[in-house]
């Protein structure tokens, strides 16, 4: 006879799992954009007005820089509406209780932080050729906080769609240290990433050998000194990687440790690529999408491995039973 007592809980609809991934993909997508903001020099194209672009509503005859601040200013809005959609679909189509509810809220408190953080950057005039010490912090922190809202994002969507509860959601201490060690290692993996390709703008090489003079020059600015973390931050990273998907095959999501290694290797390559080529903008924008596919199928798949549970068939009738110990 079974001791633990089952807890039903609403079936999340389908629409809604879908609709969460579909918020994951809009936001990738906006932050492709505010990196093409950053590669063509765009982030003054409103001037330092925020939320006005040139002290107006609408911009009237805008230049070029003006028409990609503004489209990222307009697609980041867009976010806030569809992130709040989600929240509040979340709300109303689970249980109390559930872990996904909490997620959504994570989700909507870093998005908004996002706006905050993106508007601090234009107020203080920390775009273009901006190079102080205090645009590099507040952008760390801004592109932390946008990592773990994409992060977020994709926990809401796995989370949804197993059904599971807080505070059923747990793990060996061993193996949480590890994901978190491994995760934070990625984080620090996509910061560096993207001061790099700061370096590479505001900084561009006239050839390979001329950037790697760069990095080891005594006079170099200490920007592109700092490009070398990036390289070993991500070596260690990858050393999680390959924990992890060992660890997926014990909680059967074996299949997606084997497209995790597949993003892997793919940035691996893009990323000698992109030195090779010299960080052209296209190529920084290829090698920053594959940088996120890769951080939300890590995200999702250490999920799995840190809270396994059953998921239920999308096409499955009637509630879910958890069982609760």
């Amino acid at each position: 006879m079974a001791t633990a007592a089952a807890v039903m809980v609403r079936r999340t609809p389908r629409a809604l799992v879908q609709y969460a991934w579909g918020v994951v993909g809009y936001n990738v997508l906006v932050i492709l954009w505010g990196a093409l903001v950053r590669a063509t020099g765009s982030g003054a194209g409103c001037g330092n007005h925020w939320p006005l672009c040139n002290g107006q509503v609408i911009p009237l005859s805008p230049s070029v820089h003006t028409v990609i601040e503004f489209t990222h200013r307009c697609m980041t809005g867009g976010s806030l509406f569809v992130v709040i959609g989600l929240l509040a679909w979340t709300f109303r189509a689970t249980a109390k209780g559930q872990a996904a509810r909490v997620l959504a809220v994570a989700s909507t408190v870093l998005l908004l932080n996002e706006a905050l953080l993106g508007a601090l950057l234009v107020k203080l005039g920390y775009v273009t050729g901006n190079q102080s010490m205090g645009r590099v912090i507040v952008l760390s922190i801004h592109l932390s906080n946008t990592m773990l809202l994409l992060a977020a994002l994709t926990l809401t969507a796995v989370l949804l769609r197993t059904g599971q509860r807080w505070h059923d959601l747990g793990s060996r201490g061993g193996r949480k240290l590890w994901a978190l060690l491994g995760l934070a290692a990625t984080l620090v993996v996509g910061v560096s990433g993207s001061l790099a390709a700061l370096g590479d703008t505001l900084f561009p090489a006239s050839s390979l050998r001329a950037a790697f003079d760069q990095d080891f020059a005594a006079g170099s600015p200490w920007l592109l000194r700092l490009r070398g973390v990036h390289p070993v931050s991500a070596v260690i990273a990858a050393v999680f990687v390959i924990w992890l998907v060992k660890q997926a095959k014990r909680a059967d999501a074996g299949q997606l440790g084997v497209v995790l290694l597949g993003l892997l290797g793919f940035q691996f390559a893009l990323g000698l690529l992109d030195v090779v080529l010299l960080a052209p903008t296209w190529m920084q924008i290829v090698h920053l999408l594959g940088a996120d596919l890769y951080w939300v199928a890590l995200v999702a798949l250490a999920a799995q491995v840190l809270w396994p549970q059953p998921i239920p068939k999308a096409d499955s009738l009637g509630p879910a039973s958890l069982k609760v110990q």
